[in-house]
This record gives structure tokens, sequence and C-alpha cells, in this order.
């Protein structure tokens, strides 16, 4: 069991979105941090989509926006890049971040594991997409929730 997963999180949110702008402030491209209620019977990927299109960040000017999609009352989390991250990096990146953020939350440590997600795929996003003259925040950086 992983103890960082109660039915009530508490999240170091200033933490969070000081990883998500300083990761945003190296690259062109979007991060978001989505908490979940419940996933339902659509299954955690799917959920994750879903919220990635609800959040419009398939509509980012590169097509480069990430997302961790976190569910603590069912005890799962996702990564998602976009085609134009993912078209750079393999699915055993994304799997590696996924496993980095889960040795982490296994200790407790959500917020860490979620940071730690950040700034491995803003290491991606950066060497893929630095950051330039033309750098516009396309995306809210606050967490969403549902």
């Amino acid at each position: 069991m992983f103890p960082f997963f109660q039915k009530t999180v508490s999240l170091d949110e200033a933490s969070i979105l000081e990883a998500i702008r300083s990761a945003e402030s190296r690259s062109r491209a979007e991060i978001r941090v989505h908490v979940a209620r419940k996933i339902g019977k659509t299954g955690t990927l799917a959920a994750a989509q879903a919220t990635f299109n609800e959040l419009g960040m398939h509509r980012t000017e590169l097509r480069n926006g990430v997302l961790i999609f976190v569910c603590p009352g069912e005890k799962k989390f996702a990564i998602l890049g976009d085609i134009g991250i993912h078209q750079h990096v393999n699915d055993a990146f994304w799997e590696h971040v996924k496993s980095e953020m889960q040795d982490l939350m296994k200790t407790g440590k959500l917020t860490e594991a979620i940071c730690y997600g950040i700034n491995l795929a803003g290491e991606k996003l950066q060497q893929y997409f630095p950051a330039g003259d033309h750098n516009p925040n396309e995306l809210s950086n606050e967490i969403s929730r549902d």
C-alpha cells in the first residue's frame, strides 16, 4: 500500500507551481498537474487523456504539453506527453519517469514525486524545445482538480 494515497491528499502546491514555472521558463512547453477524486471505469490512461483534452493541452502551438495526472484515492497516476514531445522521446522515457515517481510515492512523498516528474519532463522539453525570444505561457500553471 502507498502511504501517500489517502482519501484526502495534502500537496505542497507552492513547490509544484515553482517546479512548473522553472521547467516552463527553460522551454517552449506547457506542463500541467491534475488531481482527480476518482477515475471510474474508464481507466487511468483514458481519464488522463480526457483531462488532457479538457484542459486544452492539445491546442498548444508546438503540441508539446505534458500532463501529470494523479488520483490519490484510487492509488493511480499517469503522465502524458503530446505528439510534439512524444515524437522525440519513446515510451521507455515515459515509463522511466513513471517508475521514478512511483518510487517516491511509495515512501509517501507525493509532492516530491510530482516535482521530480515535472523536472524530468522539463529536461527533455528543454532539450527539444528550448526557450527563446518567443516563449508564451499558453496554459495556466495552476493545479486543476475535479
